[in-house]
């Protein structure tokens, strides 16, 4: 009689993870801030808005109202590299955007 010998039985290294990070250790990411100027009309500003952010009209008049009245509106939190990418987008349509530390 042949002899068969068994398959060898392979189980994959699973480590859970007991520790883990507080709230504040995450990223805070990085804030998306347009800011008044006299130059763009309001209605640009709200077409701006929905173009680059893809928002529904009234979201995007909610702050273009915030930069009319209060001089800015933050409009996004996100990763370095998308709040960049969004800062680029507002300022080829001329509007004065900037990027900042999220808190």
């Amino acid at each position: 009689m042949p002899v068969t010998a068994e398959p060898p039985s392979v189980a994959p290294d699973i480590v859970r993870e007991t520790d883990t990070q507080s709230k504040e250790s995450l990223d805070p990411g990085y804030l998306v801030v347009c800011w008044d100027d006299p130059v763009n009309l309001m209605d640009y500003v709200t077409h701006v808005f929905q173009r680059v952010f893809g928002w529904k009209k009234d979201k995007a008049e909610i702050h273009m109202m915030e930069v009319h009245t209060k001089g800015k509106s933050v409009l996004a939190r996100e990763t370095m590299e998308r709040a960049e990418f969004y800062v680029h987008e507002l300022q080829k349509y001329q509007l004065h955007a900037t990027l900042e530390p999220g808190e």
